[in-house]
């Protein structure tokens, strides 16, 4: 299949901007690549939250920087005009006077929302938007959800069985009974690592005593968010050990206590539109992202509302004689694959 060359140089920065998922949050991880001659001369990916935005650390890769009056700077997501932690990247590239600037997608946050556009073109700046635009898109879905939806974008999680079990019926200790193999657990943690946090129900807990961290993989633990409508969780579980961020759905009410910012009861009712709630809720602590894994009621809760983005969902080898029924989800197939046996389907809301 035949690329145009615009389309060459936003794949490259897709795939650099890849590297600041998890990082960067509440900013978008985005790519810029800087061309001169067909030939890239500087590229960079956004920081961490609070530092260089990729256009600026694609410039500062340039070791010339009288030639970038004379040079493309292509970017997955529009350059921002307003100053936030750091300057408007739109004047970064009205300064240094850029020939063209190759845009992904228009941003939707209200604070840029085309006025980055209007910047550079106003400047007299040849601009070109929608270069794989649809990629773009999806690489910065979880930035466009919260801005539009005001909830983080919800990442369904489960292994099955090839008889549509997500647990037995029964267990005799506290261990999880894994459907999956090792690969797909490693896969699992490196997700983790991508998201903000991740979700789990009272039973989930109770009977696997699960830690939700990151340990096959290198990254960010996600913030551990756990429904306990009436703290029948013991005090001694992982998931209240302080050592990342937790914040605990519930209807007893319980005191925060100041000093202990890494864990948070946060008062809900558990008989009135619980997902929608706890969206609300997460809007307000600022996540962007949220996988839930498990287990099925918790799911299905989500599911119901129709409050999910994509589904991922392991079919392992195991059978089980008699479980507990597996989610069930309706929506577009997007990938199918197979990890050493297991197979891996994602499914989009549509």
């Amino acid at each position: 299949m035949h690329i145009s060359k615009h389309e060459k140089y936003m794949q490259r920065c897709l795939q650099i901007a890849k590297n600041g998922i998890g990082t960067t949050r509440p900013n978008p991880s985005v790519g810029a690549v800087v061309v001169l001659n067909d030939e890239i001369i500087g590229e960079g990916y956004t920081s961490a939250y609070g530092e260089s935005h990729a256009e600026v650390n694609a410039i500062n890769a340039v070791k010339d920087k009288t030639v970038l009056n004379e040079a493309t700077i292509y970017v997955t997501l529009e350059p921002c005009a307003h100053v936030g932690k750091t300057p408007p990247c739109a004047d970064l590239i009205v300064k240094h006077q850029f020939k063209n600037v190759i845009i992904g997608c228009v941003d939707t946050n209200s604070l840029v929302a085309g006025k980055g556009i209007e910047r550079l073109k106003g400047a007299g700046i040849n601009v070109v938007v929608g270069v794989l635009e649809t990629e773009c898109l999806e690489h910065h879905k979880r930035f466009f959800t919260v801005q539009n939806k005001k909830r983080p974008y919800i990442i369904l999680k489960w292994a099955e069985t090839k008889n549509g079990f997500i647990a037995p019926l029964k267990k005799d200790d506290k261990n999880p009974v894994w459907i999956s193999n090792q690969y797909s657990q490693q896969l699992v943690h490196k997700w983790r690592s991508e998201e903000h946090a991740i979700l789990v129900g009272t039973n989930t807990v109770i009977q696997d005593n699960p830690k939700l961290t990151v340990r096959s993989w290198s990254g960010n633990n996600p913030v551990r968010i756990v429904l306990d409508r009436n703290l029948r969780i013991p005090k001694t579980a992982s998931v209240f050990d302080e050592s990342v961020k937790t914040i605990v759905f519930t209807e007893t009410r319980m005191e925060n206590k100041d000093s202990r910012e890494s864990l948070i009861f946060e008062i809900i009712d558990f008989s009135k539109q619980l997902a929608q709630q706890i969206c609300d809720v997460l809007y307000k602590h600022q996540i962007q992202s949220l996988i839930i894994e498990g287990g099925t009621q918790t799911i299905q809760t989500f599911i119901e509302a129709g409050l999910w983005d994509e589904a991922r969902i392991f079919i392992g080898k195991k059978e089980f004689v008699d479980g507990i029924n597996a989610p069930f989800v309706s929506g577009k197939l997007v990938s199918e694959c197979t990890i050493k046996g297991d197979i891996l389907k994602i499914v989009k809301n549509d």
